[in-house]
C-alpha cells in the first residue's frame, strides 16, 4: 500500500514538472521578441500616433530633423527601440552607447518624451513605421523616376525654352515676309509707272497715297475713339465698384517671418495642430507662442537663446516677457456676414486649401479666394454632402432620395439668407 501511494506522489510530481516545464517554454517563447503586426488595424492605429507625435521630425524613408525609421526593429532590438520611443533621455543618460551616438549625429536634439503611449500603441506605431506607406514611397519612387526619364529622355515634350526660340523665330520670319512684300509691291509701283500701257488716270490711281490726317479729323473715327474710351472708363469704375472690400492677393508683412512652405508644406505639420479652433469652434484662431515652442524649445534649442536664428529669437522674448505675437489678420470677413469654421472643416470636411488656396505652397501667407458673397453662394450651389457615415444627414437624403441630383449644400438650406445674416 506504500509502495503505491509513493508511486502516486511520484507521478504527480512528475506531472507537476512538466506542465511548469511546458509552461516555462510557452513563457519564453512568447516573451522572446515578439513580432511586430502586419495587420491593417494595426497600421492605421499607428498612422495616426505617428502623425499626431512623430510626423513633424521625422519620416518613414529620408531624413528630416530626425532619421529615417523604417526598419528600426532590423537596426535596433525591439525593447531598445520601444524604451527609447517612451524616453529617449534616460536611455542617453544611462550611457547606452548606441543613443548617445544617435543623440551627438543629430545635433544633440532633444525628443520629447512618449511615456503616455502604451505596448500596443508602441507595437501599433512599429506596425505603420515597418510597414505603413509603401504605396505611397513606392509611387513617389516610380513617379522621381518618370521624372527623371523624361527630362533626360528623347521621347520628351519640348522643353519650354525651345517654345520661346521657336516663338522668336515665327515673329522674325513674319516680319521678313512683310518687308518682302514691301519690296515687291515698291518694285512693282515703279515697273508699271514706266510701262508705256497705262494713262494718266491709271497712274494717278497707283500712285496716290492715304490721307492718315484725314481719316484722324473724320467724325466717324472720332467717335469710335470716344466710345471706347467711355466703354473703357465705364467697366474700370464698375470693376472698381465691384471689388470694394475685396482683398483679393492681401499679403501683410508678420511681425515674425513665419514660413507655411516650410512647416505645412516641407514638414508636413498638420493646420490643426496650430490653429487648434478649427475643428471645435467658430473661429480657427491665430497659435500663441508655446503652440510654437512646443517644438521649437526641442528643435532650434542648441546653444540656448544665442544659437537660434533671429526670426525664432522672437518667438523666445515674447514667451519670456510674456506678451502676445501681434499677428496681422489676412482674412476678414464683415461683421454682417457669419462664418463658422467647425461647421465646414468638422461636419462638412471641407479642406482647407479650398477656401485658403495652396496654403503648403505659400512662403508668405496672402488671401487667396475672393471671400465674397457671390464666391460662397457658388460654393453653396456646387457643394455636395457628404453624408456616408454622417447621421446628421439621414433623414435629409431620406426626403432627397426621389431626386436624381446629388444632395448639395444649397438643398439643406445653404442659399437661405438667415444662415450667414441674422
Amino acid at each position: 500500500m506504500s509502495i503505491k501511494r509513493s508511486l502516486k506522489g511520484v507521478s504527480i510530481r512528475l506531472h507537476h514538472l512538466l506542465v511548469l516545464f511546458f509552461l516555462f517554454l510557452g513563457a519564453q517563447g512568447f516573451a522572446a521578441d515578439p513580432e511586430v503586426p502586419d495587420s491593417e488595424d494595426a497600421i492605421s492605429a499607428g498612422e495616426s500616433i505617428f502623425n499626431a507625435n512623430c510626423k513633424t521630425c521625422h519620416r518613414l524613408d529620408q531624413k528630416l530633423i530626425g532619421p529615417a525609421l523604417r526598419g528600426v526593429t532590423d537596426r535596433r532590438e525591439l525593447d531598445w527601440a520601444k524604451k527609447f520611443i517612451l524616453n529617449s533621455q534616460a536611455v542617453i543618460q544611462s550611457g547606452d552607447a548606441t543613443a548617445v551616438a544617435l543623440f551627438k549625429e543629430y545635433n544633440n536634439t532633444v525628443m520629447p518624451a512618449m511615456d503616455f503611449l502604451s505596448d500596443g500603441d508602441l507595437m501599433n506605431l512599429l506596425a505603420y513605421i515597418e510597414y505603413g506607406g509603401q504605396a505611397e514611397a513606392e509611387a513617389a519612387a516610380a513617379e522621381g523616376g518618370a521624372a527623371a526619364g523624361e527630362s533626360g529622355g528623347s521621347g520628351g515634350g519640348i522643353p519650354s525654352e525651345y517654345l520661346t526660340i521657336i516663338l522668336v523665330v515665327l515673329v522674325v520670319v513674319l516680319i521678313l515676309v512683310l518687308v518682302v512684300l514691301g519690296l515687291i509691291v515698291s518694285v512693282l509701283t515703279k515697273y508699271m509707272n514706266n510701262s508705256d500701257k497705262l494713262d494718266a488716270e491709271d497712274k494717278e490711281f497707283i500712285n496716290q497715297k492715304t490721307d492718315y490726317l484725314g481719316i484722324l479729323k473724320s467724325d466717324g473715327f472720332i467717335l469710335i475713339v470716344t466710345t471706347i474710351v467711355l466703354a473703357f472708363v465705364v467697366k474700370t469704375a464698375i470693376d472698381g465698384l465691384y471689388t470694394v472690400g475685396i482683398q483679393q492677393g492681401y499679403a501683410p508683412a508678420q511681425p515674425i517671418a513665419y514660413s507655411h512652405e516650410l512647416h505645412a508644406g516641407e514638414y508636413e505639420i498638420q493646420c490643426q495642430y496650430c490653429h487648434t479652433g478649427v475643428e471645435i469652434g467658430k473661429s480657427a484662431n491665430i497659435p500663441s507662442a508655446n503652440i510654437c515652442m512646443n517644438c521649437h524649445m526641442h528643435i532650434q534649442n542648441v546653444g540656448g537663446k544665442e544659437g537660434i536664428s533671429p526670426e525664432i529669437a522672437k518667438i523666445y522674448d515674447a514667451v519670456d516677457n510674456n506678451q502676445p505675437i501681434e499677428w496681422v489678420r489676412v482674412h476678414n470677413l464683415p461683421d454682417l456676414a457669419y462664418f463658422n469654421h467647425s461647421q465646414h472643416v468638422a461636419v462638412g470636411g471641407v479642406e482647407c486649401q479650398t477656401c485658403h488656396g495652396p496654403i503648403e505652397e505659400m512662403e508668405v501667407v496672402y488671401q487667396h479666394s475672393a471671400l465674397t458673397m457671390g464666391w460662397c453662394i457658388d460654393c453653396h450651389r456646387n457643394t455636395e454632402i457628404t453624408t456616408q457615415g454622417n447621421e446628421y444627414y439621414d433623414k435629409l437624403v431620406q426626403l432627397h432620395s426621389e431626386s436624381k441630383d446629388a444632395l448639395k449644400v444649397k438643398d439643406i438650406g445653404g442659399l437661405e439668407c438667415a444662415k450667414c445674416h441674422y
